[in-house]
């Protein structure tokens, strides 16, 4: 089976990016596999099926070790997301300081469900559980960037430019 077959129509040319980066990697070995899907994370923007049978070939691991771990940090997406995630802690200390009506806001203000990206491709939101910031909830990140005590207003001002930067 053709590797392509396996990828979004749009990302042809992600196997070929994946194959460099395995190709460049200073190691292979199963103990680099972080590193390495956080490259492909990084450089494609998702860990496709195909990926993950190259990287698994590469490291020496099977392809449901390696879809294990892409599946269970929230770091890694599966598929083409938004061009920006936005993801909500919604773990118990971050409950406790108003998360969820921080997460209704965002998902109405947005016009989105959980793992959905706005008409415009600008933002997806997404819930995690525990960013480690646990004195300063509500907290959301935004690409790499951590934010505490998000009120619906500070969300607003920090969301809003990513949708104009992305109608630009």
């Amino acid at each position: 089976m053709d590797d392509r077959q396996t990828e979004h129509p749009d990302h042809g040319d992600d196997l070929d990016i994946v194959r460099l980066l395995l190709a460049d990697a200073p190691s292979t070995a199963p103990e680099a596999l972080l590193p390495l899907l956080h490259e492909v994370q990084r450089r494609v923007g998702h860990i496709s099926p195909g990926a993950i049978r190259l990287i698994a070939d590469a490291c020496n691991l099977s392809r449901a070790e390696v879809h294990g771990v892409v599946t269970f940090y929230h770091d890694f997406q599966t598929a083409p997301g938004a061009r920006h995630r936005v993801q909500l802690c919604m773990a118990e200390a971050c409950q406790a300081v108003g998360c969820r009506d921080l997460a209704a806001h965002a998902r109405e203000s947005l016009g989105v469900e959980w793992q959905e990206a706005t008409p415009d491709g600008a933002v997806q939101i997404e819930q995690v559980f525990c960013f480690g910031n646990c004195a300063t909830g509500p907290t959301i990140r935004i690409g790499d960037r951590i934010h505490g005590r998000v009120t619906p207003e500070r969300f607003d001002a920090l969301v809003t430019p990513l949708r104009l930067e992305s109608s630009a």
